[in-house]
């Protein structure tokens, strides 16, 4: 599995409008609806069960400034992943207390764990690297940050 497996190049939001989890969540599920990776008639109630899952479970603003929010959604037919950042940082409530600046969402379908899990796990090892986080931030546009997930992608394959 690579990055470019889960995020579609619509599916990048460069400057994120929301200050808020809340609303991070919002236009990243919105994005995954305008490029047809999730039904748009189900976006609010998957809106509403990665909010439910911030606020019972735990925030998934694991500090470094990044978060990943999640979410295994029914009659999903495949993991997705969306990608925001935000120059002027999010109040995600993370572990650190300090703003979110990249922000990687991730819906899997309920009946594939062991693929929720994959995506979970390559994502994670990714946001792990400060470089990679450096570059996520200071990536300009929706171009640049593909380029980045292409570059990561391709550097796995050959390590």
């Amino acid at each position: 599995m690579k990055l470019l497996d889960l995020v579609h190049p619509k599916a990048i939001i460069p400057e994120l409008e929301s200050r808020d989890r809340n609303g991070v969540i919002r236009e990243l599920v919105q994005v995954l609806a305008e490029a047809k990776l999730i039904e748009s008639d189900s976006a609010d109630s998957i809106i509403k069960s990665i909010v439910t899952r911030e606020r019972t479970r735990g925030t998934t603003g694991f500090g470094k400034g990044v978060a990943a929010p999640h979410a295994k959604i029914d009659g999903l037919p495949r993991v997705v992943a969306a990608v925001g950042r935000s120059i002027q940082g999010i109040d995600f409530v993370s572990l650190d207390g300090e703003p979110v600046y990249g922000v990687f969402l991730i819906l899997s379908p309920s009946n594939e764990p062991e693929e929720h899990l994959r995506a979970m796990d390559l994502i994670f090892r990714h946001l792990q690297q400060e470089r990679f986080r450096k570059f996520l931030r200071q990536s300009g546009d929706a171009e640049q940050i593909y380029d980045l997930l292409k570059e990561v992608d391709e550097k796995a394959l050959t390590t």
